[in-house]
């Protein structure tokens, strides 16, 4: 059985994953905070500029081109607003992922430490009730495992989505603008 010792170590552990995760909470949302304030004062000095080439247009074709030579750059700036984003969000979440499975693994460690030091304390002619344990401890570890691979291929699968959209979003916007 667990010691006083083993208790109170595991709740110093639970207490600093905890912190640790606040830390890694509280980056994200400064990474996040910076972002947009780049992309805020990136915005407004665009939009000054651009305001200001407006005002000094001749005609209406010139404002048309105008238009045009502006919507490629935009396209981009949001692509990769978009992909920063996303980095800061899966960043975030991999270490939370990351967390979480080191706690189950640790987890399973001590429970199937206690399962042991069952079997080793059981009475005589419990091995059968023993081995049964053991099978479904095993069982539950490789049903975790299969359902941790799956979250990270529905990750994996994820990003590469995003990517393919991007770069489909990127490349239609080009065609736009050159017809205009």
């Amino acid at each position: 059985m667990l010691t006083a010792e083993q208790l109170i170590a595991a709740q110093k552990a639970n207490v600093e994953t905890l912190f640790g995760l606040t830390q890694k909470a509280f980056e994200g949302i400064e990474k996040l905070v910076e972002l947009n304030v780049q992309a805020t004062k990136a915005a407004l000095t665009e939009s000054a500029t651009s305001t200001q080439a407006i005002m000094s247009v001749k005609d209406a074709q010139e404002l048309l081109t105008l238009q045009a030579s502006l919507m490629q750059p935009l396209a981009e700036k949001a692509a990769a607003y978009s992909r920063q984003l996303y980095e800061i969000a899966s960043g975030t979440g991999a270490e939370f992922a990351k967390a979480a499975e080191s706690q189950a693994a640790e987890a399973q460690q001590k429970f199937m430490s206690v399962v042991d030091n069952v079997a080793k304390n059981a009475p005589a002619g419990s091995e059968t009730a023993v081995a049964v344990m053991k099978n479904a401890v095993s069982a539950a570890t490789n049903a975790m495992e299969s359902v941790q691979k799956a979250v990270k291929q529905a990750s994996e699968m994820a990003e590469t989505n995003f990517t393919a959209m991007t770069n489909n979003a990127l490349s239609a916007a080009k065609p736009v603008a050159k017809k205009r």
